[in-house]
């Protein structure tokens, strides 16, 4: 077991913003390159082993304008030997690569080749590549609205490794409306990308190659159903402070765990007015005494620190130390409201915000009841199964373009799955509640209660939302701008890794006919 560590001595650091190497009117032209490297993650720890974009955990910010494109090379230069256990047991991985990446942007409106398919994958210096892969720089539009959007590795079967390992950063698109606000900006708006991991006392991270149950006739290294660090970093410090001054600011939070949830509060009662949600800007401002969200969800929240000065103000999670009283995971990171004021806060905090049309004025054309099933392989493992299928079964949903669906996500199991659909941003209709004892007895859907709205800060634009157990929850999208294939998955990533991912296709009819 790793000695503890000391909480809130480390300051947070500032994500470092990109510049991109060269500007045209096709747009803003950058490289990244991951790569392992070695960071102090902790005052009182050795240094660890990561790999990072541009050496660099989290990887830098890349700020981006609506509508004005970005092109990104994403260069693999990692060693050919995995950081971490790789179970070779699940998709065919003893016939790939070890080490192969490649990069979704997450909440993007992309094409298809652009989008960081799993098996579009490729190794380092582009030697080896997947079936899907096309292409070695990637286009992002921008035609969308602004928001904090996230990078990540997104490789086929590894994917909880390569992001587990540092291959993650954010994304912020911005636009003129949001611009017109005036929120706290600059020094006062400050990402935080949410994570956490386990490490030994070398300082080296720490996964399992197991599970602590593992039957005997288990492959070795095996996939585990999930995994919760013991320890929470904050833009990769281990549990930091950040000194603020007594004024408004505006933090942009991303979880990009690999299966822990959060559900965020503040000490010394004071309460989060959240702004934004996955895509964007909400209608209007919501107070929030806490706030839970998933991994890949992102939240957008102002923080009042004027009348706090002097004080210290933890940001805790109240999931964390509930069943173990040596689980540390209840505080997250401190502020401390010890800078002076250097100017006058003339930012605002606007009640009415952006608008956003509701979708369910659209023409309907297919209702699509989706389940989330348990299963077990032939080891005995769990397996999750989204409507019974593996990746690799026939696709089944094929939406036309430009056309509107609504998505029931049926969850048959006893536990939350946070949803992703690639391509397109959503809007949460309802969660309704099923008898799940009954269903399992004779597989019949009876409803205990009536469908109940999202909860006020999940009625934006969402591209990540909570499944919870025993409900369906049903979703709306307008699948466009692109047809192709994308993917849609549960966004644990070792759920999604298996078997919990499904490609789908956008079918475009004109292009069906000229074939």
């Amino acid at each position: 077991m790793r000695r503890k560590l000391e909480k809130f001595v480390d300051p947070l650091p500032e994500i470092r913003l990109l510049k991109p190497y060269k500007k045209n009117k096709d747009g803003a032209h950058y490289e990244m390159t991951m790569k392992q490297f070695r960071k102090k993650l902790h005052r009182d720890l050795p240094a660890t082993t990561l790999w990072g974009y541009n050496g660099q955990f989290p990887g830098p910010i890349i700020e981006a304008n609506r509508d004005e494109p970005v092109h990104v090379t994403w260069l693999n230069q990692l060693p050919n030997k995995h950081l971490l256990p790789v179970d070779l047991s699940i998709h065919g991985l003893d016939q790939m690569p070890a080490v192969r990446t490649v990069v979704h942007l997450h909440g993007i409106e992309t094409k298809s080749d652009s989008d960081g398919h799993p098996e579009a994958w490729y190794t380092n210096n582009f030697r080896e590549t997947g079936p899907a892969f096309s292409r070695k720089t990637f286009t992002y539009p921008n035609h969308q609205r602004g928001s904090l959007l996230w990078y990540h590795d997104h490789a086929m079967g590894i994917t909880r490794l390569n992001v587990y390992a540092g291959l993650a950063g954010m994304y912020i698109l911005r636009d003129k409306q949001e611009e017109a606000l005036n929120l706290p900006a600059e020094d006062y708006e400050i990402p935080l990308m949410i994570t956490d991991r386990s490490f030994n006392d070398d300082g080296s991270l720490f996964y399992p190659s197991q599970p602590d149950d593992a039957a005997v006739n288990l492959p070795n290294p095996s996939i585990l159903p999930a995994f919760n660090g013991d320890t929470i970093l904050v833009n990769g410090k281990i549990w930091p402070y950040l000194e603020v001054e007594p004024r408004k600011y505006r933090f942009r939070i991303l979880n990009a765990s690999n299966t822990r949830s959060y559900r965020l509060q503040l000490d010394s009662n004071t309460l989060f007015q959240q702004i934004g949600s996955d895509g964007g800007l909400l209608r209007c401002t919501v107070e929030m005494e806490e706030i839970s969200f998933q991994p890949a969800e992102r939240i957008d929240v102002i923080i009042d620190f004027s009348k706090a000065a002097g004080q210290s103000i933890t940001l805790k999670n109240d999931l964390g130390e509930d069943a173990d009283p040596n689980d540390e995971t209840g505080e997250i990171m401190q502020f401390r409201v010890t800078k002076s004021l250097k100017n006058k806060d003339s930012s605002h905090l606007p009640s009415a915000l952006s608008v956003i049309p509701s979708l369910k004025q659209n023409n309907v054309s297919a209702i699509r009841y989706l389940k989330l099933v348990g299963s077990s392989d032939e080891f005995d493992r769990p397996l999750l199964l989204l409507n019974n299928k593996h990746w690799y079964d026939p696709v089944t949903e094929n939406p036309q373009l430009g056309s509107t669906e609504i998505w029931g996500f049926t969850n048959t199991t006893n536990f939350s799955h946070p949803i992703h659909i690639h391509l397109v941003q959503f809007q949460v209709l309802e969660h309704q509640p099923f008898d799940l004892e009954q269903y399992n007895i004779d597989g019949k859907i009876i409803f205990t209660g009536p469908p109940q709205p999202p909860a006020a800060n999940n009625r934006g634009w969402k591209d990540t939302i909570e499944a919870p157990a025993a409900n369906i929850t049903r979703v709306i999208a307008k699948f466009a701008p692109y047809s192709g294939e994308f993917v849609w998955h549960c966004h644990i990533l070792e759920h999604e890794d298996y078997d919990m991912m499904r490609p789908y296709i956008v079918v475009d009819e004109d292009e069906y006919d000229e074939k």
